[in-house]
């Protein structure tokens, strides 16, 4: 804190103070969930089966991470030896040994990545096991009204939005409160940490999702034609178990680590600008940006409420998500004009540029929910053309889905390209600065637009916690509600159907803010990227004109191109072998459901064994994991070493790129598949004349769902923590790529020693991904 005025030393208090706030909300919230009524005992006896199958599934996959966790420790604690301690840490520590530093700095990255590790798990366990909690009581309370089941179901995801923004906001300011100039250095190992963990949870739970979603759906609704979550189907509870794992805890993290992310990188850049202007504004803005942000949510997130008799639940949730963003955008500028608006700040630009870079974030953002509620939404004109395309089979429908995928990406694309223009015309007209100051100014404006991007994060977090909680819920009471007619279980059914319907949207949202912000967020690692290569370009006596931050990342210089193509190419190869992996488990558990149908399943001779499809699901997520993860770790770290620094910058342009085009395609698509499904379910059920369930049409839609399934909830989602992974391991690297790219002799034969040893860690990663599922039994 040395160096910071009085206000900005009680303005950061006041910033950890609202990260206390942030989580106390989130206990309130709790205790309000659990007092509510659970149902009757048959609803209390389907919902133990998924909270224990939940439970389950994460002690597993925390055994499966635990130990690359350990190694990855260790292995930060010791990068700090291999380069000389940055001036940042050197002026921090002033008057302490070369060596003391190196110490404090591995020490703080080491115990940051550990912190970054446990809060991102920590977010995605407590929301999940809380939207495990809520999705019983959201189903006992349709049989009351739509306004409570509304409440419940959206009050319980805001207590994972609220553990997101808390948890994100207090280790931040922790590190820079300890730290201060020297944060970055340990707020790098915070991220990554986070992003880590929020990969794990986002592939695992991603194919344990969706392997039971899609197994279930093609051996139950298509094959034995009964309704889904029909409780003798032996998937439905592994199905339902999946929507927590995947949606809850998945997204959870997934959204922290972007959280985390963009204040990593945004401190980065600060700390840059204030080597340009000597001014700390640049630093303590973004943290108070954040703290406004948590508040704007707690009061957004408490007025989203609809009559007890019915109303429009999107339109509940959007006017909560508005009434968050209005307030905030208007406390941003009173920050900025109060704080930003001195005589220090003022030749460089003026008090109202952050601010302005901020509000395009959150424009971004609400940009971002409506394309993707037009293009997966049931109102919307993509979904209705889809629903057509039934009329004529399974083929006429995927290529309708397919044909909407692309064009959402392009516009989404756009959308996210102009923000960057914007953030060019904010900081790129600065007078009288340096082109090089000119390129640090413009990725500061990108890092803010992150920043307020993700702003409301408590209310995204709490609209995609929302989709599995009434998914959930709507199959509780379908499974408990089984064979009862009567005008209050047809109200509830109805309500649940509605809510689920919403939901499906919700998700479909919140995935596009996830792979909105995290293209954002990997800019701005590309920037502090160029600027941690340029320092240590510096540290070598490189001259300024010949550093990277000048020179730039040159295409026309072939290995350049070679990074490009193959960080393009990453996506794609990762995509595919979270596909296969979904693939081969749903075949397992089809086996297995058929298995079970011919024991007698369906005509009630015997009960179904759910834990089966739970266990199957499970060894297939955990089997991927590490494979998967290496992936992201080790490729941009041969590629530096084999091709040198410039080559890495080519290598993060290439993965920023082909995987935003790739996830939002794959988001939307898969979206708009399932709602389509959904428009032809709520048809009047007439199979003899091609309407409703049971009909030709409705099996063409399923058979889009399922396609769509590991599209939209496996590989595209789980792109966004990949591509963070990749840009922060890179940010990580470059200094030690810099700083041995002229080696030669015993040093030269080390590195290719390594390299050597980091392609075959690579080639094992893909042969494990690429090998079959053990058979449930066999291993």
């Amino acid at each position: 804190m040395q160096g910071l005025s009085q206000f900005e030393q009680i303005a950061i208090y006041a910033v950890l103070g609202v990260a206390l706030l942030g989580l106390a909300y989130a206990i309130f919230l709790r205790s309000q969930i659990l007092r509510e009524d659970k149902g009757s005992q048959r609803m209390q006896e389907v919902w133990s089966w998924i909270k224990e199958g939940a439970d389950a599934y994460l002690r597993r996959q925390l055994r499966s991470i635990l130990p690359l966790i350990a190694i990855l420790t260790v292995a930060l604690f010791f990068s700090v030896y291999i380069v000389p301690p940055t001036p940042e840490a050197l002026k921090r520590f002033e008057g302490t040994d070369e060596a003391t530093i190196r110490l404090i700095i591995g020490l703080a990255r080491a115990v940051a990545f550990v912190m970054g590790a446990g809060f991102s798990l920590t977010v995605g366990q407590i929301g999940m096991r809380m939207a495990v909690e809520a999705n019983v009581r959201v189903a006992s309370a349709a049989r009351r009204s739509f306004g409570d089941a509304l409440r419940i179901a959206y009050r319980a995801g805001t207590i994972t939005g609220m553990l997101t923004d808390g948890l994100g906001l207090l280790g931040g300011t922790i590190i820079f409160i300890i730290l201060g100039i020297a944060a970055p250095d340990a707020l790098l190992g915070f991220g990554f940490g986070g992003t880590l963990l929020a990969l794990f949870m986002r592939v695992g739970g991603g194919i344990f999702t969706k392997a039971a979603d899609v197994g279930a759906d093609l051996v139950g609704k298509v094959e034995a034609g009964i309704p889904e979550d029909d409780p003798r189907n032996p998937a439905v509870v592994a199905d339902l178990v999946g929507d927590n794992v995947g949606d809850c805890a998945g997204m959870a993290a997934d959204i922290f680590e972007s959280y985390e992310v963009t204040i990593v990188s945004g401190l980065i850049l600060g700390l840059a600008l204030w080597h340009i202007t000597g001014e700390l504004e640049w630093i303590i803005y973004p943290l108070i940006v954040r703290g406004i942000g948590v508040l704007s949510s707690i009061i957004g997130t408490y007025v989203v409420r609809a009559p007890a008799s019915g109303g429009n639940a999107m339109q509940a949730i959007f006017r909560g998500f508005l009434s968050s963003a209005t307030i905030s955008a208007v406390l941003f500028l009173g920050a900025g004009f109060f704080y930003l608006n001195t005589a220090a700040m003022a030749p460089w630009g003026g008090w109202w540029r952050a601010p302005l870079a901020v509000g395009a974030g959150v424009l971004l953002a609400i940009i971002i929910d409506r394309l993707t509620e037009y293009f997966t939404g049931t109102h919307g004109a993509p979904v209705k053309e889809i629903k057509k395309g039934a009329d004529t089979g399974p083929a006429t429908l995927i290529l309708q889905g397919i044909s909407a995928g692309y064009e959402s990406a392009v516009w989404a694309t756009i959308v996210i390209a102009l923000t960057i223009v914007a953030s060019i015309f904010i900081f790129g007209t600065i007078p009288g600065i340096s082109a090089t100051d000119r390129v640090t100014f413009v990725l500061y404006g990108v890092a803010m637009t992150g920043i307020g991007m993700l702003t409301l994060t408590g209310n995204n977090v709490a609209m995609d916690s929302f989709g599995p909680i009434a998914d959930n819920a709507n199959g509780i009471g379908e499974m408990a509600w089984s064979g009862q007619d009567d005008e209050a279980t047809v109200r509830a059914q109805q309500i649940m159907a509605d809510l689920d319907a919403v939901g499906n949207t919700t998700k479909a949202i919140t995935k596009g803010v996830a792979i909105g912000s995290a293209v954002i967020a990997a800019v701005s690692l590309f920037g502090s990227f160029l600027v941690d290569v340029g320092r240590a370009q510096a540290t070598l006596g490189i001259r300024a004109e010949e550093q990277i931050t000048a020179v730039g990342i040159r295409v026309d210089v072939p290995q350049v191109f070679v990074g490009m193509l193959v960080g393009g190419a990453l996506p794609w190869l990762f995509s595919s072998f979270a596909i296969q992996a979904v693939s081969r488990a749903s075949a397992l558990i089809v086996q297995e459901a058929r298995r079970q149908f011919r024991l007698g399943v369906l005509e009630g001779k015997v009960k179904p064994d759910y834990a089966q499809a739970v266990s199957i699901s499970t060894t297939a997520a955990q089997k991927e994991l590490v494979g998967l993860a290496l992936l992201g770790i080790v490729t941009p770290i041969v590629i530096g070493l084999m091709l040198q620094v410039e080559a890495l910058g080519g290598f993060l342009a290439g993965i920023i790129v082909s995987g935003q085009l790739l996830a939002v395609f794959m988001n939307n698509a898969g979206g708009a598949w399932d709602n389509a499904k959904k428009l032809i379910e709520d048809e009047p059920k007439r199979p003899s004349e091609n309407l409703g369930k049971g009909s030709d049409r409705h099996k063409a839609g399923v058979v889009g769902d399922t396609v769509g399934d590991p599209m939209k909830d496996t590989a595209g989602p789980a792109l966004n923590p990949m591509i963070k992974v990749v840009n922060l391991v890179s940010v990580i690297v470059a200094p030690i790529v810099v700083q041995y790219s002229g080696a030669s002799g015993g040093t030269l034969l080390a590195i290719w020693i390594a390299i050597v040893a980091l392609l075959a860690v690579l080639g094992w990663a893909i042969m494990r991904s690429k090998a079959p599922a053990p058979v449930l039994g066999q291993g």
